[in-house]
């Protein structure tokens, strides 16, 4: 009975079996669950997919130009700076403080034209002195010369008495000697008029100087003194005395100046044409034709300086602009190479081992094939692929992509 009765006390376990529907719900449950994260994971991402290819780009594009048919091929490229022929840093030619300045930067000067007056107080008191020596010698010659007719007329009635016998050989004599004396003193006084003449033309001249003139017709493009300051002709006074007023420049002597190794100067003769690059105006390709070659070499650059003439000036042109240039060979003209258009050597890139340049037009970039040719300074010809007038990114993100929205640096 006791066993009966423990057995009567054990618990049911029957009931704690899962009811296989509910687990079966379970399972649904997670795999809904899962399926949605999935599903939402991919919309978030299609979302950004979406929003990356519609983001715009900035971009900075060029024109392709027209390649000009009978230009030479580049044999040669080199750099140098826009160098005018006549420069001058003009001085005055005597010691002086600047009483008046008539000169700006940018001023355009003729021939002639006064830029500065110093002091000229000092050299108007010499003028002044001068020329009172001068009346003073004249005046001098003046008196000699009434002394001299009455020292002949005395002298023409002692020759007479001596004559007669009335007046003796010392009394000729003596009256001789006073009219010769007279004589002598007028050539001395004359060679004194003289002398006082040129002292006066001295003392003109250096009253003229106080005045500074251009050399010749130009541009200023640098003031180097102020009213007050002291100037001199060489340097003085522990530097604190300018050398110089103004600094001119011929704008019609512009030329390029560059330095080519020697090791290719073969290739460069006189006369031959060139095309210029200003660095300031990069698009912008200006014929010129080499002037001289000048007959001597650097021994520390290894270099020999090259002279290079604008066919034709232009005021966009300045002294001392950063310019590269590319030598042609007349022999080898584009027509030979076929080139059709120019554009600039960034707008080509490299995709999958492909020359591309990425076309703009109507907000959206087009990646276009290019068969490529010589390259024309910073520019590089295209055989296939552009047309003269069209928009080629020249800068922009490192990446781009066909059809890619994009818009223009502004």
């Amino acid at each position: 009975m006791a066993e009966d009765g423990r057995e009567s006390r054990l618990p049911d376990l029957s009931a704690l079996r899962i009811d296989p529907q509910a687990r079966l719900k379970a399972r649904r449950g997670k795999r809904t669950g899962l399926i949605v994260a999935v599903v939402a994971a991919i919309a978030v991402l299609g979302v950004s997919a979406l929003a990356l290819k519609n983001r715009k780009v900035t971009v900075e594009v060029a024109a392709a130009r027209a390649a000009i048919q009978g230009k030479g091929a580049v044999v040669l490229n080199a750099s140098g700076y826009v160098t005018p022929r006549r420069r001058a840093t003009v001085a005055a030619k005597i010691t002086g403080r600047v009483q008046e300045l008539l000169v700006e930067e940018g001023m355009h000067v003729e021939a002639g034209q006064v830029l500065a007056r110093l002091d000229d107080s000092d050299a108007k008191s010499r003028v002044a002195s001068a020329r009172t020596n001068q009346e003073v010698a004249f005046a001098a010659i003046a008196e000699l010369e009434v002394n001299l007719t009455d020292a002949n007329r005395t002298l023409y009635r002692t020759e007479k008495l001596f004559r007669e016998g009335v007046s003796s050989q010392q009394d000729f004599d003596h009256a001789q000697a006073e009219a010769d004396a007279l004589k002598a003193r007028i050539a001395l006084t004359k060679e004194q008029v003289r002398y006082a003449k040129a002292q006066l033309e001295v003392a003109l001249r250096d009253l003229d100087n106080c005045t500074v003139r251009s050399p010749f017709k130009g541009i200023v493009v640098s003031k180097d003194a102020q009213i007050g300051e002291m100037v001199s002709p060489v340097s003085a006074g522990g530097g604190f005395t300018r050398t110089g007023i103004a600094t001119i420049v011929d704008m019609n002597s512009l030329e390029i100046e560059v330095d080519v190794n020697e090791s290719y100067i073969a290739k460069v003769s006189t006369g031959q044409k060139v095309e210029a690059t200003l660095d300031a105006y990069p698009d912008w390709q200006i014929p010129c034709t080499v002037r001289t070659v000048i007959p001597t070499a650097d021994r520390q650059k290894a270099t020999i300086k090259v002279r290079i003439a604008f066919d034709a000036l232009d005021p966009r042109i300045l002294p001392d602009m950063g310019v590269k240039v590319s030598f042609l060979n007349s022999e080898e003209t584009s027509k030979n190479t076929g080139a059709h258009t120019l554009i600039p050597r960034q707008a080509v890139r490299d995709v999958d081992g492909k020359q591309v340049a990425f076309q703009f037009k109507e907000g959206k970039l087009t990646m276009r094939p290019v068969k490529l040719g010589q390259t024309r300074g910073n520019e590089i010809e295209v055989l296939e692929g552009i047309a003269a007038g069209d928009q080629v990114v020249v800068n922009g993100p490192e990446k781009l992509r066909d059809r890619q929205r994009a818009e223009v640096k502004r």
